[in-house]
């Protein structure tokens, strides 16, 4: 079936209108708008909201998309399919006012089959009513609307049909490759076809590799046919060399082609036991892996293909080589830049099941829905050399009762039948696995839960504070106990029995107990703590059984507004404390901009050898702050701090090394022992002098790396850095402008604040602007921001037509300094 993006020229209305001629009675216009589009990040937040902090203080709604297309005569023989990759979060889709289609679930790519409604030879309307107004049905920040991609696929009676190649690599190693091709080969026509399928694997540098077979097709058939080709010293794909044929799927009919299909496909093969570990072509791997909502910022969930590859390759950057996504299938998009980058994907069923974690989420209709909700995944899925897991789960609540195991096994042995190339897992957290078991556990374990606490120096922990207390028994001594107490494994057996790889969240202290409960069993951390990376990876590399982790999370996102937001006023974490918009808590923060806690894992995994040094805010030294298990420190890596001359400061220095040296302009301020043994840190405490702060590695007395911070000068200026070139004229590609102060030098002044304006004219819009301010009150459609920790970010989209895109950006009260930046725009 050919395949047409259809993206271009829609029409927006806030709310439910029956058509645009109703609308244009009232004397209102809709607005014309290319997909994706994030209805709700585009809405006023509202602190009465219902659905308060859990997507930012969004308020959810009604809004109503159109698009007018001619339909051919020649269609009427045809099949016409619409697929939409995503629609938040009921979706009513009517052809020509007739209902074509209802889709439940936000997250799940569905098709409607829209010939029988057309009217051939003229105009046709599509309409789609996206209904997200039932609050509190989500417990991070969902958008709203058509947020993924929309296509058109039209087919003949002798078509490949949709999601009809599957693609499976039988064998692969460094000398040779062999893979099969399933092609479905549907005849609806009522006359038998004489038929040649013929695969094409083309490399990057276009060798080809191909074969052929012969079909008769009889009238109104569906036929599969089953290709091998063998490909000699074959470019593999893997995280380092994400290598991608082209695979060419063509139907002939004597010299006529009938249909094609063209995909992109990395030969891979993935094997698992318990005695190696995960392997990629035959070679071990360990998963460095973070969680990541689907959402991008300032941007909101609109999934453009660009910010779906910025996101993929800053993850890269960092040093994470595997993502899940949290807590849903992830989009088409994000797996294309997944596999273009080489990120290994495990993509996650659901949230919940049968017991509701928001008033009106999926747990009404999951039952109903969950076949096929795995179907779409898996043959969304299959082609992708980036998924190697599928979660059916994440933290459920009936995991640990007798209901809750058959449903996983149900689930898990639903994706087994549709796809055996791939491994499932769940993302189990025991203190809703435990139930009311979990009290008594509590009561057995308060002397390590008071230690902990008492340790680590954290605030009161009554009132609103309880959550703190209770996510006291995930970490640290008592964490370790409980993860290890015959209730947890009681509750966890049967479940964990039945899925191929044992998924924890948060209970890093069972993973080596699974080795002797399960031998023949690997073990995941699904979800952990970003701080307790030092400890976790010593325990991944104790065992091959134990596969890696992922953090939560590698990239700030939008709702569950506050998890990790240091306050200093006497708030608390998940207080749902308006107007705080972000989580806070990633590696990487909304603007780009990676935090300290992210060169202390890159680092722990081995892949920095030089010192990474973070200051802890020196204005706020002294000053007690809220602290929940998923934050580490409030630091940055600044020696900027005007004004506070003289005052003291705590300074860290992340090292794998056995000795860290910290030099101020020069004067040693000692050497301390780092590495493994000491979590990786050796920490300091000085007073802010401006100068140069310097960090030495010592092994084996011997230097072995240095990194140094040095004061911003009085000049402030603006760097700008564009992330493309030129853009495609589509309506949809995207540049992002990074801005950060700093001074002559190129020095960054990160403590600096200034209000940046930007202007875009000519060939392309403003798609967002903003700063990574988990608090920022302002919308990201306004075109000026005031910089966060010394950053700021805009996103600029193509329009539809060929041209230039004039972007103008200063300072407020430095107009004079106006920096104008031209992108071309090409043709698609």
């Amino acid at each position: 079936m050919k395949k047409e993006d259809f993206n271009s020229e829609w029409q927006f209305v806030k709310g439910y209108v029956p058509s645009l001629k109703v609308l244009a009675m009232y004397g209102k216009q809709a607005q014309k708008i290319t997909l994706p589009h994030d209805a709700m990040i585009h809405e006023a937040r509202d602190e009465n909201t219902k659905n308060g902090g859990a997507t930012g203080f969004y308020p959810g709604g009604v809004y109503t998309y159109f698009k007018t297309f001619p339909v051919s005569q020649e269609w009427e023989e045809k099949t016409v399919i619409l697929e939409f990759e995503g629609v938040y979060e009921t979706a009513m889709v009517y052809v020509n006012g007739v209902l074509a289609k209802i889709n439940k679930n936000g997250y799940t790519n569905f098709y409607v089959d829209i010939a029988r409604y057309l009217n051939f030879g003229e105009e046709n309307e599509i309409k789609v009513v996206a209904d997200n107004s039932s609050e509190e049905n989500s417990r991070w920040y969902s958008g709203s609307g058509i947020y993924r991609g929309v296509s058109l696929y039209v087919g003949d009676p002798v078509q490949i049909p949709l999601n009809g190649v599957r693609i499976t690599t039988e064998e692969a190693d460094k000398d040779a490759a062999v893979v099969e091709i399933s092609t479905m080969v549907a005849n609806r026509s009522r006359k038998k076809e004489k038929l040649v399928v013929t695969v094409k694997f083309e490399d990057e540098e276009h060798q080809v590799y191909e074969d052929r077979v012969h079909l008769t097709s009889f009238a109104e058939s569906q036929n599969t046919v089953h290709q091998k080709i063998a490909i000699e010293k074959p470019k593999l794909w893997n995280c380092e060399t994400p290598h991608l044929y082209r695979c060419t799927i063509q139907i002939y009919a004597g010299e006529e082609l009938l249909d094609e299909q063209e995909l992109s496909y990395g030969i891979r093969k993935i094997t698992l036991d318990a005695l190696r570990g995960l392997r990629i072509n035959g070679e071990p791997v360990k998963l460095r892996g973070t969680c990541i909502h689907h959402d991008h910022g300032i941007l909101g969930a609109a999934a453009y293909e660009a910010a779906e590859m910025r996101k993929c390759r800053l993850l890269k950057e960092a040093g994470f080589n595997s993502v899940r996504s949290a807590h849903h299938p992830a989009g088409k998009a994000f797996l294309d830049a997944c596999d273009k980058t080489g990120l290994l994907v495990m993509d996650e069923l659901t949230d919940m099941w049968t017991i509701h974690k928001n008033n009106h989420d999926f747990a009404f209709s999951f039952l109903d829905e969950w076949q096929d909700m795995i179907k779409h995944m898996v043959d969304k899925d299959y082609n992708h050399a980036c998924v190697i897991l599928y979660s059916v789960g994440n933290e459920i609540q009936e995991i640990g009762t007798e209901r809750g195991a058959e449903i996983n096994r149900m689930l898990c042995n639903a994706f087994k039948e549709l796809d055996a190339t791939r491994f499932t897992t769940n993302g189990m957290n025991a203190l809703n696995a435990a139930g009311a078991k979990v009290y008594p556990v509590m009561q057995e374990l308060a002397p390590l839960i008071r230690k902990d606490a008492g340790e680590a120096g954290t605030n009161d922990n009554s009132g609103s504070n309880a959550i703190n207390s209770f996510m006291k028994l995930m970490e640290g001594e008592a964490g370790d106990a409980f993860a290890v107490h015959p209730i947890v494994t009681e509750v966890l057996e049967e479940s964990s029995e039945s899925m191929d790889i044992i998924g924890f969240n948060y209970l890093t202290g069972r993973h080596l107990l699974e080795g002797e409960l399960h031998p023949n069993k690997c073990v995941l951390g699904t979800e952990t703590f970003p701080a307790d990376i030092a400890r976790l990876w010593k325990v991944v590399n104790s065992s091959k059984r134990v596969l890696g982790d992922f953090t939560w999370t590698g990239y700030d996102y939008l709702g569950e507004a506050g998890c990790g937001i240091f306050y200093y006023d006497g708030k608390s974490n998940f207080g749902s404390n308006y107007p705080d918009r972000t989580a806070y808590i990633g590696d990487i923060d909304l603007a780009g901009y990676r935090r300290p806690v992210s060169f202390l894992r890159e680092i722990v995994y081995g892949l920095r050898k030089e010192p990474y040094i973070a200051v802890e805010r020196v204005d706020k030294y002294g000053k007690k702050c809220s602290k929940t298990p998923w934050m580490l420190k409030d630091n940055i890596a600044s020696w900027t701090w005007r004004g506070y001359e003289g005052k003291p400061a705590v300074v860290d220095v992340y090292s794998d090394a056995q000795e860290v040296e910290l030099f101020l302009n020069g004067k040693s301020l000692g050497r301390k022992a780092a590495g493994e043994a000491h979590g990786f840190t050796a920490s300091f405490e000085t007073c802010y002098e401006p100068g140069v702060l310097e960090a030495v590695n010592y092994q084996d007395g011997r230097e072995t790396g240095r990194h140094l911070l040095c004061t911003a000068g009085e000049e402030v200026l603006l760097h700008v850095a564009a992330d493309q070139k030129e853009l495609r004229a589509d309506g949809e590609d995207l540049c992002f402008l990074t801005m950060h102060l700093c001074d002559a030098k190129g020095t960054p002044d990160l403590y600096g604040k200034r209000r940046i304006h930007i202007e875009v004219e000519g060939a392309g819009t403003l798609a967002a602007f903003g700063n990574a301010d988990p608090q920022s009150v302002e919308s990201y459609d306004a075109p000026c921001w005031e910089t966060y920790d010394g950053y700021a970010l805009a996103a600029v989209r193509a329009g539809g037509e060929k041209g230039e895109i004039s972007v103008t950006i200063w300072m407020e009260g430095q107009e004079e300094q106006r920096q104008k930046i031209l992108i071309p725009v090409n043709e698609k």
